[in-house]
């Protein structure tokens, strides 16, 4: 474990850092992360010259930062106009060498930085819920309260360079869920029970985490990239496992639909996949009525006809498959999320674009892609903001 994260971190009641120019951002630009805030209703685009936040439902721009020197982090809390802001070692600016060991809390409305986490190695991510700031480091965790910026716990991981953890976010105590010491093993820490859980989830890394709003349904893959599970974090079981293929991936992104009877995955493979669930009745007790007339794959396409041979043929052939997919060029990164409207989807991507996509939760197969559009043409989202300046 690095010696650097064994120094606690200092807060800062506030910080000086320059404000943004109002002007527009230069093209053409390098994206460093995408993210959605937590309920999707907005997303952002962190550059090398500062910050986009984009409308999903109606798709349209809100924000347009320009700091004149890199962002590698950028964490939304719902639609406030709060943001906690990392910098990047890959800015021009002499003293960036350091900025990516910052977290700034930045209050855009007033244009200024109001609180500052310092620390003495790389920010990996940030989580934010509307009580708790959480710093994820290479091989530790800490949490802040969001008020005052009060050190309230701090925990240990094995190496964790993507900086995977999410917590919960209904209001309560707080679960979160990140790679534990062991590989392909997960920590939960249930800060309400005050009890700590840990999941053997794969034999391989874990290279990607998804919490359900609630915390009780935890998806997880590992750098083999061909099974994903869920898993009820209460008591660790297994609720489900279901197939992305049959080739290694990278996964770059899992999302639980809000009734938790979707998940979404993408990967570097290109075809971005919806699965149908069991977790929602497993765990949350919600026995819908309309549950299996919706979403009969759950219990036919998806799950491979020959399961009834099980422990006869091999895995792969008794696997639950997607329900519907969506295919992408190959390369560049993507993440996902579903939308407001009922059976769809948002796909982001470092290539700048923004797609909206429906499926069909009956028959499956393709889905049909409703809105296409790239992020950064400014000329196009921001045509006045010389004028409003």
């Amino acid at each position: 474990m690095s010696s650097s994260d064994d120094t606690l971190p200092h807060p800062q009641a506030e910080c000086s850092s320059p404000p943004p120019n109002q002007t527009q951002i230069q093209l053409p630009l390098l994206i460093h992360q995408l993210s959605f805030n937590q309920d999707n209703t907005c997303f952002s685009a962190v550059t090398d010259r500062g910050f986009f936040v984009f409308n999903t439902e109606p798709y349209r721009p809100l924000i347009c930062r320009d700091f004149e020197s890199g962002l590698s982090l950028l964490s939304m809390l719902f639609r406030f106009e709060v943001f906690v802001l990392v910098g990047s070692s890959y800015s021009p600016s002499p003293s960036a060498a350091a900025t990516n060991t910052k977290a700034l809390l930045w209050d855009d409305h007033a244009s200024r930085c109001i609180g500052e986490l310092s620390f003495r190695s790389p920010i990996r991510s940030i989580r934010l819920r509307r009580d708790t700031i959480v710093v994820i480091l290479l091989h530790k965790i800490y949490l802040y309260n969001f008020s005052d910026l009060k050190l309230l716990h701090q925990l240990e991981t094995t190496s964790n360079p993507k900086g995977l953890c999410e917590v919960s976010q209904i209001s309560g105590p707080m679960l979160l869920v990140c790679p534990g010491l062991q590989k392909g093993s997960v920590r939960v820490e249930n800060y309400g029970s005050k009890k700590c859980k840990f999941i053997n989830a794969h034999s391989s890394n874990i290279t990607c985490l998804a919490l359900t709003h609630d915390g009780r349904v935890l998806a997880t893959a590992s750098s083999k990239g061909t099974l994903i599970r869920c898993f009820n974090t209460l008591d660790g079981t297994l609720i489900q496992e279901v197939r992305r293929g049959a080739d290694r991936a990278e996964i770059y992104c899992l999302a639980f639909s809000p009734t938790v009877q979707w998940l979404a995955v993408s990967s570097d493979k290109g075809t971005v996949h919806v699965f149908s669930l069991k977790a929602d009745s497993v765990v949350l007790g919600d026995d819908r009525s309309t549950s299996a007339l919706e979403s009969p794959l759950s219990n036919q396409s998806a799950l491979s006809s020959l399961s009834i041979l099980k422990g006869v043929l091999p895995k792969y052939f008794s696997s639950e498959w997607s329900v519907a997919q969506f295919r992408l060029p190959e390369g560049p990164r993507c993440i996902v999320a579903f939308g407001q409207q009922k059976n769809t989807i948002m796909i982001i991507g470092m290539d700048g674009s923004f797609r909206r996509c429906q499926f069909d939760p009956v028959n499956g197969g393709q889905m049909t892609q409703m809105e296409e559009h790239n992020f950064l043409k400014q000329e196009e989202h921001f045509p006045s903001w010389n004028e409003d300046s």
